[in-house]
């Protein structure tokens, strides 16, 4: 026999080796065994839960980046009728307010150690009420419906934890460690509210259980070959960049311009980095996420989850040429968001402004990140400044009881749901605590459609009155077992 028939022989014997493990991979990647929904049934009043969050609609709590710009009055409104909404608290808890509108209170447990922390907070974004179909701070309820900024972000989970505390202190209930609602009134502009409750803790030696802030909910239609609901559980978070790219020139009359003008420079710096995209780095959130959400898709992804040795470079290129959420957890991206050149037309602009929105993969790093970007534009002329910078959060573990109870919560307030971890591509206050823990869990008990995911710090935010009452039962779940 030709010894090139030997070769072909080998290679094909090879071949089928290769396949055969691909498919035992694929059979035998199982789905990981879910915690049991408790069985219990909640009563609680539910058309509270309703009034509850219609009323902090109606504060006007909008922050700003500038102090003078916000109307302190809307704040101290929001704060002055919470005794109203949830008497119990107040009878029973102890509040402690420190600096840049931070409310921390404590809900005193059979034992001190290890206490839980919930979070969300108060404050909303801007609106341009003229673009909505109903007025933003009226909180009108039509068809089932609560229209209102902030009903979604995050004022529903804020009302619902204090709802939670408040209807079990009615019952007699004591929770077995401290419960901590740590609430700020500056989350969407980096205040320092939340800051000032992580230092509390450190300055009087308190280490949490576990702490719980907004994050993912429950969804549909969003992990590849997966149609069940999932309700998703962030244990890390990404970092962010805000960075800005200037071009000077001696500017000029638009008639005469010279071979490059500084928005030209710009638009190349902005095609160069958006063909050369930040490496995918697969984190353990994610490594967490596809082993739990893998074994349940369709069979091509199976095939693919279940042997990432082999198609990780093809499920690189289908991330790259989808975009949206399952690149954004697998690389650093890098949205440009804002460019600004001349004030008219026909004037060339002396100087010329472009700005990045950067979300950094937990294996990268704000340095890094910078010097990768200056070596893709490679153009000295481009000026590259960060403006403003937070590192990628640190991983949370996911066998801990902390994530056993929220998870427990989960299934019990949604039936048939299927959690998991991931990493949240957005920023939340959470990032703080990772000081202090390696227990920090991100979710907003929430089941949301992409529609209604679309409105948070969009137009016509609004909320199912059915998920107001889920959120409440959800947190009544979870306190049940602190």
């Amino acid at each position: 026999m030709e010894p090139l028939h030997y070769i072909l022989i080998g290679l094909a014997a090879a071949l089928l080796t290769l396949i055969g493990i691909v498919i035992i991979r694929a059979l035998t990647f199982k789905p990981e065994e879910l915690i049991a929904p408790d069985g219990n049934k909640e009563e609680f009043d539910r058309q509270r839960t309703v009034d509850n969050l219609q009323k902090l609609v109606r504060c006007r709590t909008v922050s700003y980046y500038s102090r003078e710009e916000e109307d302190e009055g809307e704040f101290e409104k929001l704060i002055n009728m919470l005794p109203e909404l949830y008497p119990n608290v107040y009878k029973t808890c102890s509040l402690t307010t420190l600096d840049d509108r931070a409310l921390l209170y404590r809900w005193e447990g059979r034992n001190h150690d290890l206490p839980t922390v919930l979070m969300a907070h108060y404050d909303v974004v801007p609106v341009k009420a003229d673009e909505w179909q109903r007025p933003p701070f009226e909180g009108i309820i039509e068809d089932g419906v609560m229209w209102g900024r902030g009903t979604l972000d995050t004022k529903v989970t804020f009302g619902s934890a204090l709802f939670a505390v408040d209807h079990l202190i009615a019952k007699g209930f004591v929770p077995e460690n401290d419960v901590y609602l740590a609430f700020s009134g500056g989350e969407e502009v980096n205040g320092r509210g939340a800051v000032n409750i992580v230092n509390y803790f450190r300055e009087n030696a308190i280490e949490p259980g576990f702490v719980l802030d907004e994050g993912g909910a429950v969804v549909e239609n969003v992990f590849p070959g997966v149609k069940d609901r999932c309700a998703f559980i962030g244990i890390a978070e990404k970092g962010m960049i805000d960075l800005q790219y200037k071009v000077k020139s001696k500017g000029g009359h638009s008639s005469a311009p010279g071979p490059h003008t500084p928005v030209g420079v710009l638009a190349r710096a902005c095609c160069r980095m958006e063909s050369k995209p930040f490496k995918a780095h697969l984190t353990e959130p994610v490594r967490c996420m596809f082993r739990t959400l893998g074994p349940r898709s369709s069979l091509l992804y199976k095939v693919i989850f279940s042997n990432l040795w082999l198609f990780s470079g093809l499920l690189d290129m289908i991330c790259k040429k989808s975009g949206g959420e399952l690149n954004a957890i697998m690389r650093t991206t890098v949205a440009f968001t804002q460019m600004q050149g001349s004030s008219t037309s026909n004037v060339i602009p002396p100087e010329a402004t472009m700005v990045s929105n950067m979300r950094l993969n937990p294996m990268d790093s704000v340095d890094g990140a910078i010097e990768y970007v200056r070596s893709v534009i490679n153009d000295p002329d481009v000026e590259v400044t960060p403006l403003r910078s937070t590192e990628p959060s640190r991983i949370s573990v996911v066998d801990s009881e902390g994530y056993r109870k929220i998870a427990r919560a989960v299934v019990s307030t949604w039936e048939g749901v299927i959690y998991s971890p991931y990493l949240m591509v957005q920023c939340s206050d959470s990032r703080h605590w990772g000081v202090l823990s390696d227990r920090v869990y991100r979710f907003s008990a929430m089941d949301l459609t992409k529609e209604e995911r679309s409105t948070i710090h969009g137009h016509n935010e609004r909320i199912r009155l059915e998920v107001i009452h889920r959120a409440a039962e959800f947190y009544i779940r979870l306190l049940g077992q602190c």
